[in-house]
This record gives C-alpha cells, structure tokens and sequence, in this order.
C-alpha cells in the first residue's frame, strides 16, 4: 500500500473528502468493442484505495459521449464538476487527461474549479495540484496537445474518408436494393422481390404523379417493402408496409439513378443558451454535394428520369411562398391550375371557387390585392377551359387510336405487378416454412422445451403462406378478362377521343394530368382595349402556340334588368313563380345570361332582391281574373272581353300579357247583370244602349284588349 504522507501533494485534508473516478468514451462502438480500455479505466478505484481514499466514486455517466467542440453535454461531467464545487471531492482520477480536456471550455472551467476547491487530478502516472505552478505548466502542455490531437485526428480521418469517397469506394449501408458484392462494388440485390418492389416505387410515382398518392396506393394495395433494420449488431431487410417518408426516400436517393454521393448533409455548430451545440443542415442536391459519381453502378432508373422525378416532387409541394410551386393534381374543377401565368406581373396565377357548391372555378393573380388592390387579371374558369379543352384535342387526337391501344392493355394486364410481387413473397415465406420445419424436425421430441418453440415459428410460417395464397386467389378472380366486345368499345372510344374528353364521366383529376404532360406552362394576358384574353401554350415539346377568345363575362355583367326585377315585384304580391316567369316569356324579357325565365330563376331573383311573397295569394275573393270573372258569371270568356271592350266593365292588368284583375262589386254592378241575364235569357249579347252616353264604340276599344 502507498503510504499518502509520504506523497508531498495529498494531505490528510483531501483524504478526508471522496476520491471521483470518471470513466468515459467517445462513441457506442468503442463502448461495445473496446473493453479493455474500459477496465483500465475503472481500474483507477484501486489506485485511489492505494493512497487512502476511503470513499471512491465512480462516474461513468458519459460511456459514449464524445467532448469534442459542439457534442451533446454530458452529465458525467457536470455532476463530477458540481461535486468539485461544493467542496466534497479530494482529488479527480482519469486515466488520462485527454478524457477531461478534449474541450478547452470545459477543461478550463475543471481546472479553475479544482484549484479553489484544493482538489487534485491524478492520472495513471501522477498527481497534479492545480495550485503549483509546475504541475499547471504540466497540465497546460497536457491539455493543448490533446485538443490538438482531436482536431489532426478529426482532419486526418475526414481527409481519408473523403479521397476514398471521391473514388466512389468508400462503404456504407447501401439503401433497398442494393449490396456490395465480393469485390467491393454496389450492385443491385439478387433477390427478385427487392428488385421488383423498388422498380415498382418509381412505376407507381411516374403514374400517379404524387408521392403520397404513391404511398396511400402502397397501403390500399397491402404491398410491402424491403427496409433496412438493425437487428443483431447487423444491418437485416424487412419487410413491412412503407412510410410516407420512405417513399419519399426512394424517390429522391441519386443511388437508384446510378450515382454515388457523399456529403449530401451538413454540420454547423451553433451557439445556443451559452453552450455550442452541432445541427445538422437538410439534404442538398447531388450536385451540390462533395462528391457525385455518376454511371457508378447500375441503376434502377436513368439520370434524366430521376431528374424529372426531383422537378415534379418540387412542383407539386403546396409552398405557398414559392412562385414556381405547381401542386399536385387535385380534384377541382380548375383545369389549369398551377400552370397559368399573369403575362402582365409575371406571377404565376391562383384559381378560387365560388358557387353554392364551391365549383364555379376563377382564375385571378392577386399581385394588387394583398396590399388592398384590385386583382391584376380576373377571370371565369369555365369558358377558358372548355376552349383549352379544343387545343388539347387538337393535339392529342390524332393519338386516339395508339392511347385505345395502350388503354387495352393495361386493362388486360391491371393487377400483374401485385400478382408478381405476391408470388415471390410466397416463394420466399415457402423457403422460411421448409428451414423452419427442418429446424422443428431435427431436434429431439424429448427437449420439449426447444421442440415447442420450433413447432410455433413453423405454425405461424404456414399461417403466412396461407394467408398469401388467400390473397393470390383472391387477386386472381378479380381479375377481368376483356372481351372482344370491349375492346372493341376501347379501340372506338380512341378514335372518338373528344367525347371521352367531354363526358361528365371523365374526372378533372384525369384530365389535369393530361395537362401536365404536354404543357408546360401557359401565359395569359388581358387587352383592356378590346377585353380579349390572349393565351400562349408552352407545350413539353418545346413548341409555343396562341389563341385569343373574349374574356368571359363576370356574373355581375350579367346582372338582371331594373325593369324585371319591378315586374317580379309587382306581380309576387298575387302570382306564383310560375305565372311571372310566363308573363316575362310573353314580354321577350330574358336573364342577364340570356336565357328563357323560369320558375327557379324567377325564385332565385326574388331571394336575391330581398321580394316578399305575400302570404295571403291567390286567396281575395273580391279579385277575378279573366276565367274566374266568366265561370262566376256564367258566361264566356269572349263575352267578358266584350263588356270590357265597351267600357261596361273595369279591369286592371300590372303589365301587358299579366293576368286580369276584375272586382268582384263590378260584376255584381246593375248594368253588368241586366246584360248578363239577358245574354242567359236570349242567348244574345245585348250592349247598345246599355251603358253611359259617352261610352266609346266597340270598333274603337277592341284594339285596346290585350
């Protein structure tokens, strides 16, 4: 045992305090596979009994924890420093002083603390007082060079890493799809169902066109994908139904085009709540990247395709503060959405519903608007898509009979990718329930124990292939057959490609992508001169084409006549809808639109005018019209004309063509019944002499009645 006087640095006042020893490492495998270095470590205990140290406090909070510049903090070192401070630490072993000082900050502050506290440091070789200037000097060479072996060490491994990355050699876990083979090259997997699968990844987003249309079809369709797992200190494939984020993964990894990449993410140190701490910047593009190989390996998809990937993931974000944002296909009636722009402000152009249904599309470009304006350019969606409509059959046409064609086939051949990718899962889930049932039947019925487990992983192996047969048949009698009837129905529907085009049956959505694949983008501008649009299509090609058409009326152009709107309201106190919209008819009135008045228009105005209805209509008594006037006299409709003509009797009209209004107390007046009884009596219209002396001739009144 040392004896502890006779060492000139302990004293008998830090023995009477606790000894600390801190254990640390800088990263998990160290942890896993440096074990000596961890014995050695904990081996100082002994050493801190030797000289006398009663109680001995072992810290090893930070096994893991690197102390570079910018790592995550450690605990371990903040408890030991806090024990240093309250005065309850006598001394402080590490096994060497590059464990304490790979930080200058935190060395610094550990040194000053042990100093005014009288706390020593000891490593495996020496004692050090903080207080005397020779071990201060010690410790200060110490620690500088052990900041400065962390950074050449850090430059020397970055540097390595970095020439061997630029040769495309440097391994690492390679995504789904791929291995490294015997000879250090990245190749695709042998196994068929992880080809296939990822294959059909960028089958599914060329047709779909959306990433998470992509992944929602992945679960509706219960299709699996290969993901990597860490499982048993190795990397393992399993499979399960993919992530939003893995799909999204696969479609934007260069490695399936072929490339090798290496510094795709960043790291930056910031300083936050006084502490450095490392932040890891997003994902740049490849070509931004430190190194980028392209043609490294075989790739599942080409260069220029995965190009076109990146630029339709980008377009359909829904990145408001992006003007180059398209969006996905969405099911709006708005055809061109995303692909207009304003040929006066260069923004790209928004559209709006309106309507009860929140249908009626308007294409606007609010560069004015947002700071209180009027709208740059606005205008009705429905006519300008229907005339869109025209140029794209214009183009598209001519294809009518080569799209039946495809149209046909992929109807024959719908379900085959997952019937493939089923098939090869039931190969493998079969391969597992043979290993598993040669497991089972080689061990010894009398180990029960083992033999149990084997016989549940076979069981639950036949269960899996079970289920997968089940879903094969399944698919399999969904399937339909086409019928030469159908496709002969195709092959027609091809060559009339217009009234596919223009059935209700076909989906905005559909036709959205048809947009999308042959125009690039369209560029309107308004004349205020003539109030015409004039629109050029950048189609794919390359191609520019024009057109101009009238801008289409706004519904407040097309705004009801004052003159109708005071016959509705005149007549809405005694007629029904039906009744006004007659008399209008009558009149050669017409809608702001230029349609024939109905009862719903005639209702939809007065809703809109704010006309009551009066609730007593239809129900005076005291009011006839012309076929009440004859029914209650008894007489015919001709004959009533007739006393009106003569000026015998009163009748009120609001408008030409209206309904009479005859008062009941005119018919029942004297005169009006002499000449009706009369007329029952002889069968004879008598008027001469009926009436007041100034009555006018009935030649002279006749063209009055209407």
């Amino acid at each position: 045992m040392i004896n502890a006087l006779e060492h000139r640095h302990i004293t008998p006042a830090h023995l009477s305090r606790k000894a600390i020893v801190y254990v640390r490492q800088s990263s998990e495998r160290q942890v896993l596979h440096n074990k000596e270095s961890q014995q050695m470590q904990y081996a100082l205990k002994d050493r801190a009994l030797a000289f006398g140290f009663r109680s001995v406090e072992i810290i090893d909070d930070d096994l893991g924890l690197s102390a570079a510049s910018g790592a995550q903090r450690r605990p371990g070192f903040e408890r030991m420093l806090n024990s240093v401070v309250i005065g309850e630490v006598g001394i402080v072993f590490s096994r060497e002083v590059s464990r304490l000082s790979r930080s200058n900050k935190d060395w610094c502050h550990l040194f000053e603390a042990c100093g005014l506290y009288y706390t020593l440091i000891g490593d495996e070789e020496h004692i050090y007082d903080p207080n005397s200037m020779d071990d201060q000097l010690v410790l200060g060479i110490k620690a500088t060079l052990s900041v400065v072996e962390l950074k050449i060490l850090q430059m020397r491994l970055v540097a390595g890493r970095e020439h061997k990355a630029g040769r495309g050699e440097l391994k690492r876990l390679p995504p789904p799809g791929y291995i490294w083979d015997a000879t250090d090259k990245m190749v695709k997997d042998p196994d068929a169902r992880v080809r296939d699968s990822i294959d059909l990844v960028f089958a599914k987003f060329k047709e779909i066109r959306s990433v998470r249309q992509t992944f929602l079809w992945f679960h509706h369709s219960a299709i699996e994908l290969p993901v990597n797992r860490f499982l048993g200190g190795r990397h393992v494939l399993e499979w399960k139904l993919p992530t939003l984020s893995f799909v999204q993964y696969v479609l934007k990894n260069p490695c399936y085009a072929g490339a090798y990449v290496w510094g795709r993410r960043t790291t930056r140190k910031e300083y936050r709540d006084g502490i450095i701490i490392k932040r890891q910047a997003g994902v740049s593009a490849p070509e931004q990247c430190r190194v980028l190989i392209k043609d490294h390996h075989e790739g599942y998809i080409d260069w220029q395709e995965f190009k076109e990937v990146q630029t339709l993931i980008s377009r359909n974000a829904m990145n408001l503060g992006s003007d180059e944002s398209v969006g996905a296909v969405r099911e709006g009636q708005g055809l061109l959405c995303g692909l207009l722009r304003c040929g006066h402000c260069g923004r790209k152009m928004h559209v709006r519903y309106w309507g009860r249904q929140g249908t009626a599309g308007r294409y606007i470009c609010k560069e004015e608007s947002a700071s209180g304006g009027a709208y740059c350019i606005g205008f009705g969606g429905g006519l300008v898509d229907r005339r869109f409509g025209k140029e794209i059959l214009k183009v598209i046409s001519p294809y009518g009979i080569e799209a039946g064609i495809q149209a046909a086939d992929m109807l024959r051949d719908k379900g085959d990718e997952k019937m493939r990718l089923l098939e090869k899962k039931l190969k493998q889930i079969e391969y597992e329930e043979r290993r598993a049932f040669e497991q089972y039947n080689e061990v010894d019925p009398r180990n029960r124990l083992v033999a149990e487990e084997l016989e549940k992983r076979w069981n639950a192996k036949l269960e899996e292939v079970s289920s997968v047969k089940k879903q094969l048949s399944a698919l399999d009698h969904d399937r339909h057959a086409l019928s030469r009837d159908e496709e002969k129905t195709i092959l027609k529907l091809g060559e009339q490609f217009h009234l596919v085009w223009e059935s209700d049956r076909c989906l905005p959505s559909v036709k959205k992508k048809i947009m999308r694949i042959l125009v690039e983008e369209v560029l309107v501008t308004l004349s205020k001169e003539t109030s015409e649009l004039t629109f050029v299509i950048h189609w794919k090609g390359g191609c520019h084409t024009t057109f101009t058409m009238p801008k289409p009326v706004s519904s407040r152009e097309h705004k009801t006549s004052e003159d109708d709107i005071e016959i509705i309201r005149a007549m809405a106190v005694r007629y029904g809808d039906g009744e006004i919209a007659l008399v209008l008819n009558r009149l050669g009135r017409r809608t702001g639109k230029g349609h024939r008045w109905n009862a719903c228009l005639v209702k939809a105005t007065r809703n809109r005018e704010s006309i009551p209805v009066e609730r007593g209509r239809g129900k005076n008594t005291d009011i006839f019209s012309l076929g009440q006037a004859a029914r209650y006299c008894g007489i015919s409709h001709r004959s009533i004309e007739k006393l009106v003509a003569n000026g015998l009797l009163t009748k009120n009209q609001i408008v030409p063509w209206a309904p009479w209004e005859i008062r009941k107390s005119d018919l029942d007046s004297p005169v009006v019944q002499r000449i009706v009884n009369h007329l029952k009596a002889t069968g004879k219209l008598q008027l001469e002499n009926a009436g007041p002396s100034t009555q006018l001739s009935l030649f002279g009144q006749c063209g009055q009645a209407k």
